[in-house]
Protein backbone atom coordinates (compact mmCIF):
# COMPACT_ATOMS: atom_id res chain seq x y z
CA UNK A 1 0.00 0.00 0.00
CA UNK A 2 1.31 3.62 -0.76
CA UNK A 3 2.65 5.54 1.92
CA UNK A 4 -0.09 8.06 2.59
CA UNK A 5 2.05 12.08 1.57
CA UNK A 6 -0.39 14.55 1.51
CA UNK A 7 -3.74 15.31 3.06
CA UNK A 8 -7.22 16.49 1.71
CA UNK A 9 -7.95 20.00 2.75
CA UNK A 10 -11.44 19.83 2.22
CA UNK A 11 -11.43 16.51 3.79
CA UNK A 12 -10.05 17.91 6.76
CA UNK A 13 -12.36 21.02 6.76
CA UNK A 14 -15.46 18.12 6.43
CA UNK A 15 -13.89 16.19 9.67
CA UNK A 16 -13.72 18.95 11.54
CA UNK A 17 -16.47 21.09 11.00
CA UNK A 18 -18.89 17.45 11.90
CA UNK A 19 -15.89 17.64 15.22
CA UNK A 20 -17.16 20.83 16.52
CA UNK A 21 -20.85 20.65 15.74
CA UNK A 22 -21.57 16.76 16.94
CA UNK A 23 -23.03 15.50 13.60
CA UNK A 24 -23.14 15.33 10.22
CA UNK A 25 -26.77 17.40 9.45
CA UNK A 26 -25.64 20.10 11.36
CA UNK A 27 -22.17 20.52 9.59
CA UNK A 28 -23.87 20.03 5.78
CA UNK A 29 -25.88 22.97 7.21
CA UNK A 30 -22.37 24.61 8.16
CA UNK A 31 -20.71 23.59 4.96
CA UNK A 32 -23.66 23.56 2.63
CA UNK A 33 -22.94 20.29 1.11
CA UNK A 34 -25.19 16.91 0.85
CA UNK A 35 -24.77 14.98 4.32
CA UNK A 36 -24.18 12.21 1.88
CA UNK A 37 -21.25 14.04 0.53
CA UNK A 38 -20.10 14.97 4.24
CA UNK A 39 -20.43 11.20 5.35
CA UNK A 40 -18.35 10.05 2.12
CA UNK A 41 -15.25 12.79 2.90
CA UNK A 42 -15.05 11.73 6.49
CA UNK A 43 -15.03 7.25 4.63
CA UNK A 44 -12.13 8.79 2.80
CA UNK A 45 -10.36 10.54 4.82
CA UNK A 46 -10.40 7.76 7.66
CA UNK A 47 -9.48 5.47 4.47
CA UNK A 48 -6.08 7.40 4.12
CA UNK A 49 -5.05 7.61 7.33
CA UNK A 50 -5.90 4.76 8.38
CA UNK A 51 -7.88 5.07 11.20
CA UNK A 52 -11.46 5.18 12.69
CA UNK A 53 -11.77 8.91 13.59
CA UNK A 54 -15.63 9.49 14.52
CA UNK A 55 -17.87 6.89 16.42
CA UNK A 56 -21.40 7.46 15.21
CA UNK A 57 -24.48 6.62 17.22
CA UNK A 58 -28.26 7.26 15.99
CA UNK A 59 -28.05 10.42 18.47
CA UNK A 60 -25.17 11.59 18.40
CA UNK A 61 -20.83 11.64 16.67
CA UNK A 62 -18.21 11.19 19.01
CA UNK A 63 -14.18 11.78 18.31
CA UNK A 64 -12.06 8.19 19.26
CA UNK A 65 -8.96 8.78 20.37
CA UNK A 66 -7.09 9.05 16.61
CA UNK A 67 -9.71 11.63 16.00
CA UNK A 68 -9.28 13.74 19.20
CA UNK A 69 -5.72 13.49 18.53
CA UNK A 70 -5.80 14.77 15.02
CA UNK A 71 -8.32 17.60 15.75
CA UNK A 72 -6.08 20.38 17.25
CA UNK A 73 -3.65 19.58 14.17
CA UNK A 74 -6.06 19.69 11.85
CA UNK A 75 -7.25 22.96 12.82
CA UNK A 76 -4.06 24.53 12.45
CA UNK A 77 -3.41 23.49 8.99
CA UNK A 78 -7.02 24.65 7.89
CA UNK A 79 -6.14 28.09 9.77
CA UNK A 80 -2.91 28.17 8.23
CA UNK A 81 -4.81 27.34 4.76
CA UNK A 82 -7.79 29.72 5.01
CA UNK A 83 -5.04 32.57 5.77
CA UNK A 84 -3.21 32.32 2.86
CA UNK A 85 -6.30 31.89 0.46
CA UNK A 86 -7.48 35.07 2.00
CA UNK A 87 -4.39 37.12 1.14
CA UNK A 88 -4.38 35.56 -2.06
CA UNK A 89 -8.37 35.96 -3.06
CA UNK A 90 -9.37 38.90 -0.86
CA UNK A 91 -12.51 40.15 -2.97
CA UNK A 92 -13.81 36.84 -2.99
CA UNK A 93 -14.35 36.78 1.23
CA UNK A 94 -16.00 40.07 1.66
CA UNK A 95 -19.42 40.88 3.28
CA UNK A 96 -20.63 41.63 6.43
CA UNK A 97 -21.28 38.82 9.62
CA UNK A 98 -23.53 39.96 12.82
CA UNK A 99 -22.10 38.17 15.99
CA UNK A 100 -23.67 38.20 19.62
CA UNK A 101 -21.54 38.04 22.65
CA UNK A 102 -21.56 38.16 26.11
CA UNK A 103 -20.40 41.09 27.78
CA UNK A 104 -17.73 40.16 29.84
CA UNK A 105 -16.44 37.18 27.35
CA UNK A 106 -16.35 40.65 24.76
CA UNK A 107 -14.05 42.20 26.85
CA UNK A 108 -11.17 39.87 27.29
CA UNK A 109 -10.01 37.15 24.88
CA UNK A 110 -12.49 38.08 22.26
CA UNK A 111 -10.58 41.70 20.87
CA UNK A 112 -7.17 40.04 20.24
CA UNK A 113 -9.05 36.96 18.21
CA UNK A 114 -11.48 39.69 16.40
CA UNK A 115 -8.11 41.36 15.85
CA UNK A 116 -6.40 38.32 14.21
CA UNK A 117 -9.57 37.87 12.09
CA UNK A 118 -9.56 41.48 10.48
CA UNK A 119 -6.34 41.35 9.18
CA UNK A 120 -6.89 38.42 7.84
CA UNK A 121 -10.06 39.13 5.92
CA UNK A 122 -9.51 42.88 5.76
CA UNK A 123 -12.76 42.94 3.45
CA UNK A 124 -15.11 41.33 5.70
CA UNK A 125 -17.09 43.57 8.08
CA UNK A 126 -17.79 42.80 11.76
CA UNK A 127 -20.74 44.10 13.55
CA UNK A 128 -20.44 42.59 17.24
CA UNK A 129 -23.10 42.98 19.98
CA UNK A 130 -22.63 42.95 23.65
CA UNK A 131 -25.77 41.67 25.80
CA UNK A 132 -26.64 39.21 28.52
CA UNK A 133 -27.35 35.99 26.77
CA UNK A 134 -31.08 35.85 27.58
CA UNK A 135 -31.32 39.11 25.19
CA UNK A 136 -28.56 37.27 22.80
CA UNK A 137 -30.51 33.99 22.00
CA UNK A 138 -34.09 35.93 22.23
CA UNK A 139 -32.56 38.20 19.04
CA UNK A 140 -30.12 35.01 17.35
CA UNK A 141 -34.07 32.81 17.43
CA UNK A 142 -35.45 36.14 15.38
CA UNK A 143 -32.33 36.65 12.73
CA UNK A 144 -30.48 39.23 13.83
CA UNK A 145 -27.13 37.36 14.34
CA UNK A 146 -25.05 34.97 12.09
CA UNK A 147 -23.57 33.69 15.15
CA UNK A 148 -23.67 34.01 19.24
CA UNK A 149 -21.63 33.42 22.11
CA UNK A 150 -23.90 32.50 24.92
CA UNK A 151 -23.20 31.40 28.36
CA UNK A 152 -24.64 27.69 29.20
CA UNK A 153 -24.69 25.04 31.77
CA UNK A 154 -22.42 22.56 30.60
CA UNK A 155 -24.16 19.36 28.86
CA UNK A 156 -27.33 21.04 29.05
CA UNK A 157 -27.46 21.35 24.67
CA UNK A 158 -26.28 19.16 21.61
CA UNK A 159 -26.56 22.43 19.99
CA UNK A 160 -23.63 24.47 18.80
CA UNK A 161 -19.88 24.17 19.39
CA UNK A 162 -18.71 24.94 23.43
CA UNK A 163 -15.80 27.28 22.72
CA UNK A 164 -14.38 27.86 26.03
CA UNK A 165 -14.71 26.37 29.77
CA UNK A 166 -15.27 29.23 32.65
CA UNK A 167 -13.92 28.03 36.56
CA UNK A 168 -15.74 30.25 38.26
CA UNK A 169 -15.41 31.85 42.00
CA UNK A 170 -16.23 33.88 44.67
CA UNK A 171 -15.42 37.63 44.16
CA UNK A 172 -15.23 40.87 46.68
CA UNK A 173 -13.20 44.05 47.48
CA UNK A 174 -10.53 44.12 49.93
CA UNK A 175 -13.02 46.48 52.00
CA UNK A 176 -15.98 44.04 52.24
CA UNK A 177 -16.21 42.29 55.63
CA UNK A 178 -17.64 38.73 54.12
CA UNK A 179 -19.66 38.20 57.05
CA UNK A 180 -19.67 34.98 58.83
CA UNK A 181 -23.36 34.60 60.33
CA UNK A 182 -26.32 35.98 58.34
CA UNK A 183 -27.48 36.70 54.82
CA UNK A 184 -24.12 37.16 52.36
CA UNK A 185 -24.76 40.39 50.45
CA UNK A 186 -24.81 39.61 46.67
CA UNK A 187 -24.10 41.91 43.83
CA UNK A 188 -25.84 39.85 40.57
CA UNK A 189 -27.15 40.49 36.94
CA UNK A 190 -30.77 40.32 36.95
CA UNK A 191 -32.34 36.64 36.26
CA UNK A 192 -32.45 34.67 34.02
CA UNK A 193 -28.71 34.60 34.23
CA UNK A 194 -26.21 31.73 34.56
CA UNK A 195 -23.70 32.75 36.94
CA UNK A 196 -26.86 34.28 39.65
CA UNK A 197 -28.26 31.21 38.87
CA UNK A 198 -25.01 29.35 39.87
CA UNK A 199 -24.44 31.34 42.92
CA UNK A 200 -28.18 31.36 44.55
CA UNK A 201 -28.26 27.46 43.73
CA UNK A 202 -24.66 26.87 45.30
CA UNK A 203 -25.57 28.87 48.52
CA UNK A 204 -29.36 27.52 49.00
CA UNK A 205 -27.66 23.64 48.61
CA UNK A 206 -25.29 25.00 51.39
CA UNK A 207 -27.71 26.55 53.57
CA UNK A 208 -26.14 29.64 53.36
CA UNK A 209 -28.51 32.91 53.78
CA UNK A 210 -28.17 35.28 51.20
CA UNK A 211 -29.93 38.47 49.98
CA UNK A 212 -29.28 40.59 46.53
CA UNK A 213 -28.02 43.59 47.51
CA UNK A 214 -27.16 45.48 44.37
CA UNK A 215 -28.64 44.22 40.87
CA UNK A 216 -27.42 45.30 37.42
CA UNK A 217 -27.17 44.31 33.95
CA UNK A 218 -23.96 46.29 33.25
CA UNK A 219 -20.83 44.47 34.13
CA UNK A 220 -19.24 48.00 34.67
CA UNK A 221 -21.83 48.70 37.05
CA UNK A 222 -21.59 45.36 38.79
CA UNK A 223 -17.50 45.79 38.98
CA UNK A 224 -18.37 49.42 41.27
CA UNK A 225 -20.39 47.94 43.43
CA UNK A 226 -18.02 45.17 43.88
CA UNK A 227 -15.43 47.89 44.35
CA UNK A 228 -17.75 49.72 46.42
CA UNK A 229 -18.14 47.19 48.92
CA UNK A 230 -21.62 46.50 48.66
CA UNK A 231 -21.48 42.82 48.39
CA UNK A 232 -19.72 39.78 46.71
CA UNK A 233 -20.18 38.11 43.07
CA UNK A 234 -19.34 35.82 40.89
CA UNK A 235 -17.04 35.79 37.82
CA UNK A 236 -15.04 34.03 36.24
CA UNK A 237 -11.41 33.22 37.64
CA UNK A 238 -9.34 34.67 34.41
CA UNK A 239 -12.25 37.40 34.61
CA UNK A 240 -11.27 39.24 37.57
CA UNK A 241 -10.61 42.60 36.86
CA UNK A 242 -8.41 45.00 38.84
CA UNK A 243 -9.46 46.16 42.19
CA UNK A 244 -11.41 42.95 43.09
CA UNK A 245 -9.77 39.75 44.30
CA UNK A 246 -10.73 35.75 44.64
CA UNK A 247 -11.97 35.01 47.90
CA UNK A 248 -9.87 32.41 49.01
CA UNK A 249 -11.68 29.08 50.23
CA UNK A 250 -13.85 29.25 53.25
CA UNK A 251 -16.03 26.54 54.97
CA UNK A 252 -19.20 28.87 54.53
CA UNK A 253 -18.82 29.52 51.19
CA UNK A 254 -19.74 26.50 48.79
CA UNK A 255 -17.56 25.67 45.68
CA UNK A 256 -19.12 27.03 42.13
CA UNK A 257 -19.57 24.29 39.47
CA UNK A 258 -18.03 25.55 35.89
CA UNK A 259 -19.81 26.92 33.08
CA UNK A 260 -19.21 27.09 29.25
CA UNK A 261 -19.43 29.68 26.32
CA UNK A 262 -20.74 27.79 23.26
CA UNK A 263 -20.77 29.15 19.87
CA UNK A 264 -24.21 28.68 17.94
CA UNK A 265 -24.14 29.64 14.26
CA UNK A 266 -27.90 30.00 12.11
CA UNK A 267 -28.81 27.64 9.81
CA UNK A 268 -27.44 28.65 6.72
CA UNK A 269 -24.22 30.73 6.82
CA UNK A 270 -22.56 33.23 4.09
CA UNK A 271 -18.53 32.62 3.04
CA UNK A 272 -17.41 35.39 5.64
CA UNK A 273 -19.71 34.14 8.44
CA UNK A 274 -18.17 30.58 8.46
CA UNK A 275 -14.76 31.92 8.03
CA UNK A 276 -15.26 33.28 11.28
CA UNK A 277 -16.73 30.35 13.11
CA UNK A 278 -14.30 28.59 11.74
CA UNK A 279 -11.14 31.27 13.33
CA UNK A 280 -13.31 31.64 16.76
CA UNK A 281 -13.05 27.78 17.40
CA UNK A 282 -9.42 27.70 16.73
CA UNK A 283 -8.62 30.23 18.36
CA UNK A 284 -10.47 30.05 21.66
CA UNK A 285 -8.86 26.22 21.33
CA UNK A 286 -5.11 27.75 21.35
CA UNK A 287 -6.12 30.04 24.21
CA UNK A 288 -7.88 27.19 26.17
CA UNK A 289 -4.76 25.15 25.91
CA UNK A 290 -2.11 27.92 26.03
Amino acid sequence: MARLQNLDIDLLRAFTTVAEVGGFTRAADVLLRRQSTLSLQIKRLEEALGRRLLDRTSRRVRLTAEGESLLADARHMLDLNDRLVARLNEPAIAGTVRLGTPEDFATTHLPQVLARFAQAYPAVQLEVTCDLTLNLMARFRQGDFDLVLVKREPERSDRGVRVWREPLVWVAADRLAVPAQGPLPLVLSPPPCVYRKRATDSLNAARRPWRVAYSCASLAGQHAAVKAGLGMTVLPKDMVPAGLATIERREDLPDLHDTEIALLSARKLSAPARRLHEHIVRSLEDLGTA
